[in-house]
């Protein structure tokens, strides 16, 4: 274990536990942390594909961050209003079970990594927007960070999904040129992330992935941002994007969203023979709200099908003998891809996961884990109840579910 993974991770259990995720010693006394010692309970799993969930950090809530932030709000919604259920105003179709969060919430980034760990899900892919600090850009690398302080604890890995169109941005408020921008952001992975051993490489090298390339559309430009760095990526660019990173830059490509509901152009790329990695998506549908939001039109729409949109794809992959899978999304709720549990689909995705998986683990795991998080925030503050919270989390994430299960009938 390196320095900078046993100082992240024994810098998010002592911020867990003043947070009330494991509970505090009220007595006065310090309590012992063995972090670099600890070592996470693996969940078996009878299907060695690699399942990567796509996750959003830009979350922010008011009772954490003081504030509703724009992507429960888009241009046109108020999550201070509610309707007689309690149920928030959002900018969304479809409604988290634990209702609108805050992504740098800790109670929530446990939450959200244990239902993963029970699903048999690898590790997250972080939509990441950069490292400097302009617009909402450094709330996103705050969250991002968060979470990653909390993988080592979990025992899931993590890679990055680059937006790269935020060079452009940073250009024109920091002055520097874009080329600098994204220098200096692929140079914060090599020396904050890749070292890290959570972080997830292919033959060694740190996968990388661009949702794009939407601004830097010319191989050359690409060649100047990668000559700054010291390790080869695995960087994998949108699907027929390409060309636009040039043969030299790119390892490989990844799929996205099939408008077709016979999922012809998954279909297409995945029988490519000479295209490098492929990361290929499961989703479970596509029902956006930006229209209705006011941030423009429609992508198009891809139906739930309670469930079989999500087998659709499966199938495919699994007839197509990949090795890496990208679950597409865990939480975006503005384009209706979220597999993170729901009103309206409870943990219908997640159960679909464990399926294919192959893990021990049904429905009722999930559920516990949700239960959890509820007894979490209607006992914070308590801290008796915050002692025996500490040690559902220990034995929830030590795969002892029975035993976390008898604790929390008794609180």
């Amino acid at each position: 274990m390196n320095g900078m993974k046993m100082s992240t991770s024994v810098m998010w259990l002592c911020v867990m536990l003043c947070a009330g995720l494991f509970g505090c010693d009220t007595s006065g006394g310090e309590e012992e942390i063995k972090a670099d010692v600890y070592e996470p309970v693996k969940v078996s799993k009878t299907n060695a594909t690699k399942l990567y969930m796509h996750y959003m950090p830009w979350f922010e809530g008011k009772e954490y961050s003081g504030y509703w932030g724009s992507h429960w709000r888009m241009a046109n919604k108020n999550p201070d209003n509610m309707d007689s259920e309690g149920k928030r105003e959002i900018a969304a179709h479809y409604y988290p079970l634990i209702g609108p969060y805050d992504s740098g919430d800790p109670d929530v980034i446990a939450y959200h990594l244990l239902l993963m760990k029970y699903a048999g899900i690898d590790g997250v892919l972080i939509d990441w927007y950069g490292s400097h600090k302009v617009l909402d850009y450094a709330a996103n690398l705050d969250n991002s960070n968060a979470l990653i302080a909390a993988l080592d604890t979990i025992g899931l890995n993590f890679g990055i999904v680059y937006e790269e169109y935020t060079a452009e941005k940073v250009e024109t408020r920091k002055g520097i040129t874009a080329i600098e921008a994204a220098q200096t952001d692929l140079l914060y992975m090599e020396e904050n992330y890749f070292s890290n051993d959570r972080y997830i490489t292919i033959e060694e090298e740190p996968l990388v992935l661009t949702f794009g390339p939407r601004f830097f559309r010319k191989a050359d430009e690409w060649t100047e941002i990668f000559s700054v760095m010291e390790k080869k990526l695995k960087f994998l660019p949108l699907w027929n994007h390409g060309n636009l990173v040039g043969a030299a830059n790119t390892a490989g490509e990844f799929s996205w969203i099939d408008f077709n509901y016979t999922l012809s152009e998954l279909d297409k790329f995945y029988a490519k023979t000479n295209q490098g990695v492929t990361v290929g998506s499961i989703y479970p549908g596509f029902h956006d709200y930006y229209k209705e939001g006011g941030w423009g039109e429609s992508y198009g729409y891809v139906r739930h099908l309670d469930g079989m949109t999500m087998r659709s794809t499966f199938d495919l992959a699994k007839d197509s003998n990949l090795q890496f899978l990208q679950l597409i999304t865990w939480n975006d709720f503005g384009e209706g891809t979220m597999i993170e549990p729901t009103q309206e689909y409870e943990f219908l995705f997640l159960e679909l996961i464990q399926e294919f998986s192959g893990v021990p683990y049904t429905k009722a795991e999930l559920e516990l884990v949700h239960t959890y998080y509820l007894k979490k925030k209607a006992h914070k503050g308590d801290p008796d109840a915050a002692l025996k919270l500490r040690e559902i989390f220990t034995l929830l994430n030590e795969l002892e579910p029975a035993k976390a299960e008898q604790i929390l009938k008794n609180l």
